[in-house]
């Protein structure tokens, strides 16, 4: 790369195409419109070399700004939510923001994990976290019947987190049907938003093209 890893003059985020966390980070940075380089770890030979430097787990999404390095993607959306407040993408109701806190652990803890499971497994060895993502979601669906978004009428990072999840069950074979209709109108309703087509890369688009 022309200008080194640290000191960079514009804020970088090591991304990789088809990882759902970098996705997550995606999603936030287009909604806030924030200027910054997304480096594709897997067509850019010196940048996975700068990764491996920047991160002891040589792992994306890493965020680079200026002299700070972060990693894991909640704490990255995190800390762009404090650093660009505007549009706000957690309440700043104390009450609200910790409910919006636990719904968001719970996605990452229950279907996040499933998703993970699904991506690492093929064939009957897949079905199993396919087959309980599936219930889950269906489990959830009057959840999504409440508001616009998740226990809000405006975008929150816990939506961010979950837009790149629902893009995704295509492409891991997953069929909600008539009982999941509420989650399937807020998936909609994400993948509407001018922030979450910016958000997708190419490799990202084809999903819906080899779709199980």
């Amino acid at each position: 790369m022309a200008i080194s890893a640290r000191g960079r003059s514009t804020m970088a985020l090591y991304s990789s195409e088809t990882c759902i966390e970098c996705h997550r980070v995606r999603f936030v940075l287009a909604e806030k419109g924030i200027n910054v380089d997304i480096v594709n770890v897997s067509e850019d030979e010196s940048a996975a070399e700068d990764l491996a430097e920047l991160n002891p787990y040589n792992e994306t999404p890493t965020l680079v700004d200026r002299d700070l390095v972060l990693y894991d993607a909640g704490v990255i959306n995190d800390y762009l939510d404090e650093r660009y407040p505007h549009p706000p993408l957690m309440p700043v109701d104390p009450v609200s923001r910790a409910q919006l806190r636990l719904v968001h652990h719970r996605v990452q803890r229950d279907w996040y994990v499933l998703a993970h499971e699904v991506e690492a497994t093929s064939g009957k060895k897949g079905e199993k976290p396919r087959k309980q993502l599936r219930e889950s979601l269906i489990a959830g669906n009057e959840l999504f019947k409440m508001d616009d978004y998740v226990l809000s009428a405006e975008l929150t990072l816990v939506d961010c987190t979950l837009a790149p999840l629902m893009w995704r069950l295509p492409f891991y074979g997953i069929k909600l049907g008539k009982a999941g209709a509420a989650v399937e109108a807020y998936a909609q309703r994400l993948f509407s938003r001018n922030s979450f087509k910016a958000s997708l890369t190419q490799a990202e688009r084809d999903m819906l093209l080899n779709a199980g």
